[in-house]
């Protein structure tokens, strides 16, 4: 299931960027939150020395980390065509309490972002029944089992009607670029990571390792040996809290819950389903008209990119 229920935090539109040089600590524990060592080819200096979230930290990656046919078998993150979870809860803001409900899908689409084949995941996110946003997102995983985010397309709904993509960011374009969804050996007390930056949206987030090893109930059950990263934007106001996610080794993301903060979201994982192939057909059909929505939808960014591909069309086997 995708990492990213929900949280796109927007902070105005002043970036403080913590920007410098690493030192050979800094550099070292760097080293061990990217797949590979940075190529010219494959990052911008400048995004280099971003550390985003903190030392150690700085946005690297290196195309050639990734295979050509994409497969994310992280075991704390794990996308296989045709899985489908279901999540529900709710949000506490000042204006009330709203129902929320997020389905989340593994496609069988690959798109390229940023010279990396990456997967598709559709999330649909609901507010009291009604649907308020439908996205693609997009992951592909390093040979050493590292993670990625390579970009979002939230299409967002206002009454029924499709009212745009504003938050749309793309790897490689204004900016943006890819970052860690879930790192390959998460460990406590590594430094936080860049979980994705578009500073053309006013967007950073940031990830850590908070626990590990807790036993998490939820109604599809209970897990053992569940890990929970924090989530973060350094940038934004105390006010706005940390959303803390709850992920079990085999399944992937259970639960979300809040820290402080004006607007608090909980969530539990209450269905996982395996498609069917013709259930990942129809699937399969809708995303791809959603892909091809946003070359007319978001002209300056999405539009620029190559188009979906189906590359799966089986369910997952029972």
């Amino acid at each position: 299931m995708s990492p990213r229920t929900t949280r796109f935090t927007a902070y105005g539109t002043a970036l403080l960027l913590l920007v410098g040089s690493l030192t050979a600590a800094t550099a070292a524990a760097a080293a061990a939150i990217t797949p590979a060592a940075t190529t010219p080819a494959a990052t911008p200096a400048a995004a280099g020395s971003q550390e985003l979230c903190g030392p150690g930290s700085a946005l690297t990656f290196n195309r050639s980390a990734f295979p050509a046919k994409p497969a994310v078998d992280n075991k704390w993150l794990t996308l296989k065509p045709g899985m489908q979870y279901t999540t529900t809860g709710k949000v506490v803001s000042a204006e009330g309490t709203s129902v929320r409900k997020v389905v989340s899908t593994v496609t069988g689409l690959t798109k390229v972002i940023d010279g990396v084949k990456t997967i598709a995941i559709w999330d649909r996110d609901y507010s009291d029944g009604e649907l308020v946003e439908s996205e693609l997102a997009f992951f592909a995983q390093t040979e050493k089992g590292a993670v990625w985010l390579f970009g979002e397309y939230p299409e967002e709904y206002e009454n029924g009607k499709l009212a745009g993509a504003p938050s749309t960011f793309i790897s490689g374009i204004d900016k943006a670029r890819a970052g860690i969804a879930m790192l390959a050996e998460p460990h406590r007390n590594t430094p936080a990571y860049v979980q994705a930056y578009a500073p053309s949206v006013d967007f950073l987030d940031c990830g850590d390792v908070k626990d590990k090893h807790l036993c998490v109930c939820v109604p599809t059950g209970c897990y053992d040996d569940v890990m929970v990263i924090d989530e973060f934007n350094p940038l934004d106001p105390p006010s706005a809290g940390h959303q803390r996610k709850y992920y079990s080794a085999g399944t992937g993301l259970i639960k979300v819950t809040a820290v402080g903060g004006e607007d608090q979201e909980f969530l539990d994982l209450v269905k996982i389903k395996k498609l069917s192939s013709a259930e990942l057909a129809a699937v399969n059909a809708r995303a791809l008209a959603i892909d091809r929505r946003g070359y007319s939808v978001s002209k300056d960014v999405y539009a620029k990119t190559p188009r979906a591909v189906v590359s799966t069309t089986s369910g997952p086997a029972s």
